[in-house]
């Protein structure tokens, strides 16, 4: 699995547990019953975009200092996903996603970077503000 794949899976994998965490303990049983189908049905059958943006305000919420600046920096991006955001890793996110902009580690790259992730989020069903991809 590339970088970009976990990326994608970290992204769209917590869409689809967050609410199961968030209702479980108080909503659980009317679950079963049916009372909550109408929003799983929803979820489930339409599959909608995954709106990326408030994921991951929402793990940012989750941690101390808000995520930093992960709308735009790709370090900050992969810290609040708990990946690693060495240069190595990003250098193979950008062999992986082919950003050749500036040297490895520079701010023109890491921006560039960045870019492609959110580019690529939207190319594969996330719903991603394009101000963060153009």
């Amino acid at each position: 699995m590339g970088i970009f794949s976990a990326i994608k899976d970290k992204i769209f994998g917590h869409k689809r547990a967050a609410p199961g965490q968030a209702q479980a303990p108080a909503a659980q049983a009317p679950a079963a019953v049916g009372a909550s189908t109408p929003a799983a049905a929803t979820s489930s059958a339409s599959e909608p975009a995954v709106d990326v943006e408030a994921v991951l305000a929402s793990m940012a919420e989750m941690q101390d200092g808000g995520g930093g600046n992960w709308r735009t920096s790709i370090v900050d991006l992969l810290k609040l996903l708990h990946m690693d955001s060495s240069l190595q890793a990003r250098k193979e996110l950008a062999d992986e996603l082919g950003v050749r902009a500036g040297e490895h580690g520079s701010a023109e790259q890491n921006i560039a970077l960045h870019k492609a992730v959110m580019k690529k989020l939207a190319e594969n069903g996330g719903q991603v503000p394009s101000s963060f991809y153009t």
